[in-house]
């Protein structure tokens, strides 16, 4: 099995996680406006806890939006950092997939979850997730940022479930059945890891050149060489 490092600083949460080919140890903290001062010292802690250096990973798992900006482009700048210094290929996932897979269990298996982060300006990014038997959460609808109002609707046969900071507008979403509904969940480098093992397996990951981040709005872009343009 891979040794696998997670980062994620998508949105209020810093975590990072390390899968050491057997389990899985996590560091989390919820630190706004702190995840520069935080982010490094937290991946030498775990690399340490588990007698590890950089040149003794696989690779390295990010979260890459939809999120904050300034946290997205945190996150990237250090992954590539890290990954073109070692030379290690990477492995990006989506942060509204990461955030339902908190929630996910096997137990959940055919059950719904819709993943929603706040995303400032009376909006909010957000998407569908089934539950397969192994517990991972797969894509069932595309990702948007759109008002709550405007929040897609699909065909789904199993229960639902609510994730996120976008469920703050809950009377507003029209969804209305949900089982639970958890309105403080974060995403969790522990999760992106649950969710990347399988697709590093199958050979998914790619070069640190390659890695982009997702913004979903429109007037948001990134090049390559780093540097945001509007």
């Amino acid at each position: 099995m891979p040794i696998l490092l997670a980062i994620d600083t998508s949105t209020e949460a810093c975590s990072v996680a390390l899968f050491d080919g057997q389990s899985i140890d996590e560091h989390y903290i919820e630190a706004p406006r702190e995840h520069m001062l935080r982010l490094l010292p937290m991946i030498d802690e775990v690399l340490a806890a588990r007698q590890l250096a950089l040149r003794d990973l696989d690779g390295i798992v990010f979260t890459r939006g939809p999120g904050s900006f300034t946290g997205l482009r945190i996150t990237l700048g250090v992954v590539q950092g890290l990954a073109f210094g070692a030379n290690l290929p990477v492995l990006p996932v989506s942060t509204l997939a990461v955030l339902a897979q908190t929630a996910a269990t096997p137990a959940l298996s055919g059950s719904y979850i819709f993943s929603a982060i706040d995303a400032r300006m009376d909006e909010v990014y957000c998407a569908w997730f089934e539950v397969d038997t192994n517990g991972l959460v797969v894509a069932r609808s595309d990702e948007y940022v759109c008002a709550p109002e405007a929040a897609p609707s699909i065909e789904r046969a199993g229960a639902c479930y609510g994730v996120g900071t976008g469920w703050s507008y809950a009377q507003r979403l029209p969804i209305v059945d949900c089982q639970s509904i958890d309105a403080a969940a974060l995403p969790r480098a522990g999760a992106a890891l649950r969710l990347a093992l399988p697709r590093w397996m199958a050979g998914e990951q790619m070069s640190a050149a390659e890695a982009l981040p997702v913004y979903l709005r429109n007037d948001v872009a990134w090049t390559k060489s780093g540097t945001n343009q509007k």
